[in-house]
């Protein structure tokens, strides 16, 4: 299996690998950071991220949001087809980069290649 573990920006500071995974991990999953911004009008800052490749083609992201929610976006074929969120979701790509918006004001930039088809 094919992992594009530079889709993350890896923690490597002993302070961040203090950090507890986003939801737990056997090991096998890309752990890092995401830009994201999870309230309308906030910056887009680095948020705790874990990215899982399943067997099925399918991809996980989960991401600890600044208001200690747990967001989790799903993903087949390179797309992003779900969310944890009951709330709109809707996509836009901007060069090698997807970015997710999620109704009211939830943004994710992820790119490309961290969640293409493997």
């Amino acid at each position: 299996m094919r992992r594009f573990i530079i889709a993350l920006a890896l923690l490597s500071t002993p302070a961040a690998a203090q950090v507890p995974t986003v939801s737990g991990t056997d090991g096998q999953n890309s752990l890092g950071t995401v830009p994201c911004a999870a309230v309308e009008g906030q910056p887009i800052e680095s948020c705790p991220a874990e990215l899982r490749h399943k067997d099925d083609g399918t991809t996980t992201l989960a991401v600890q949001l600044k208001t200690g929610e747990v967001r989790r976006i799903y993903f087949e074929g390179g797309e992003a087809t779900a969310s944890s969120s009951t709330s709109k979701m809707t996509t836009e790509t901007r060069g090698d980069m997807l970015v997710i918006f999620i109704a009211p004001g939830e943004v994710y930039e992820i790119p490309k290649a961290a969640v293409a088809a493997q």
